[in-house]
């Protein structure tokens, strides 16, 4: 089943717990069980790499009379679906975005991830708030775009100045519902749509740089001009809306990696990061 989102950070403490209380027991009424049946479970959730995040979720499924339960950044379980223990590294692109990957050793590094006001570039949000700006850009130079028409229609708004005062509203308005409208843009040949889709391609790339540089720091331009084998790289995989829903971005951003690090692999198929959930649950010790 879905349900709604239960990000902490963005959406606070009672009503993500809330969320995720609900979830649980509609899960168990469709299954048949109550909470406490439940003999292994891991949750990976945003910001759970911080230890109060963590136990802020724990405790919702404790008080449920659920005891063996993993809790996790969601990163952990998108990494875990696409490479098990192994090492690699994975782009993860829907409403927010991070990179994330662990080398043989084990080691973790991550990039971006930092939030929608300061970071999570080449995300649905990222990719709804610079379709605004350049559509103001544009307003500003003169010049018109196709996306203009279609963001005003998406938020039912009929005018530039409503335009800049949805864009500036607080609480912040649904950026990450124009992605739909940039990919239709995209579709039908708006120069400027697609010119953000590259740019979101490029950034998620950059992302996935950032890791590998710090996981394989022996990795130098000079060994990259000659072609390092691709077994001494990470492979690389990908997850979230963005990519399942945009081939401009998955191709930018395959194109870019390969140009940095020659016969990388990237892998086309995509994470399912609710597999490595049920994965690292079942490695749980039944207790």
């Amino acid at each position: 089943m879905i349900s709604g989102g239960s990000n902490i950070i963005r959406l606070g403490e009672t009503q993500a717990k809330e969320v995720l209380r609900s979830a649980v027991q509609q899960v168990c009424v469709a299954g048949r069980i109550s909470p406490n049946q439940v003999r292994a479970c891991c949750i990976g959730v945003s910001g759970a790499a911080r230890p109060e995040i963590a136990a802020k979720i724990l405790s919702v499924f404790t008080d449920l009379g659920m005891t063996n339960v993993e809790v996790v950044g969601d990163t952990v379980i998108a990494l875990h679906s696409a490479f098990g223990a192994g090492p690699g590294a994975i782009a993860i692109a829907g409403t927010g975005s991070i990179a994330y990957g662990r080398d043989a050793d084990g080691r973790t590094a991550r990039a971006g991830g930092w939030g929608f006001a300061v970071s999570d570039e080449g995300s649905g949000h990222w990719i709804g708030r610079s379709a605004v700006s350049t559509i103001l850009n544009a307003r500003d130079r003169g010049l018109e775009t196709a996306l203009t028409r279609s963001v005003l229609q998406t938020w039912k708004l009929d005018s530039i100045d409503g335009l800049v005062r949805e864009a500036n509203s607080i609480p912040r308005p649904d950026f990450p519902r124009l992605f739909p409208v940039v990919l239709r843009a995209a579709e039908e040949g708006d120069r400027v749509a697609r010119e953000l889709l590259t740019e979101a391609g490029q950034k998620l790339a950059a992302l996935v740089s950032i890791v590998i540089r710090r996981l394989l720091p022996q990795l130098r331009e000079t060994q990259l001009a000659g072609g390092l084998p691709a077994v001494e790289m990470l492979p690389v995989a990908t997850t979230g809306s963005v990519f399942h829903q945009s081939k401009e971005v998955r191709q930018v951003f395959c194109d870019a990696l390969q140009k940095t690090f020659p016969g990388i692999n990237v892998r086309q198929d995509f994470a399912e990061p609710v597999a490595g959930a049920l994965a690292r649950a079942r490695e749980l010790k039944v207790t």
